[in-house]
């Protein structure tokens, strides 16, 4: 049997851009997209913590240390400058796999900038203080 698990979150993302007339996606930091293991073109589900609205779409890559988090086409309807999102992958594990896999947690302050993680393979990130 196979389950579907959550296998990465940006949490607490904050919407930099909406672009209504642009093909739809959300472009998201390139190093926030490496941390959480997120490749571009991959299924994401976006849930905005400010108006409750949930949707899916792909993510795309936006400039490395940008902190961009652009909703684009149908999905700038979504959320508002400013808004908080949580922004997650799921995947679907055998049984054994899923007994010992972890997801990716990436938390972010309101400049979108990492202030945390966990289950992260390599070195864990330090919560930034500052």
């Amino acid at each position: 049997m196979y389950v579907t698990l959550l296998k990465s979150k940006l949490h607490r993302a904050c919407v930099t851009q909406v672009e209504l007339e642009y093909e739809g996606s959300c472009a998201i930091d390139s190093i926030l997209l490496d941390t959480a293991g997120i490749k571009e073109y991959e299924q994401v589900h976006i849930y905005n913590i400010n108006n409750g609205e949930r949707f899916i779409t792909y993510a795309m890559r936006a400039d490395a240390g940008s902190q961009t988090i652009s909703l684009n086409g149908a999905a700038a309807r979504k959320a508002c400058l400013n808004d908080r999102l949580i922004i997650c992958t799921y995947g679907m594990l055998n049984s054994t796999e899923a007994e010992f896999f972890k997801p990716a947690l990436v938390y972010l302050n309101h400049n979108n900038k990492i202030v945390g993680t966990h289950h992260i393979s390599t070195t864990e990130i330090p919560i930034d203080k500052g």
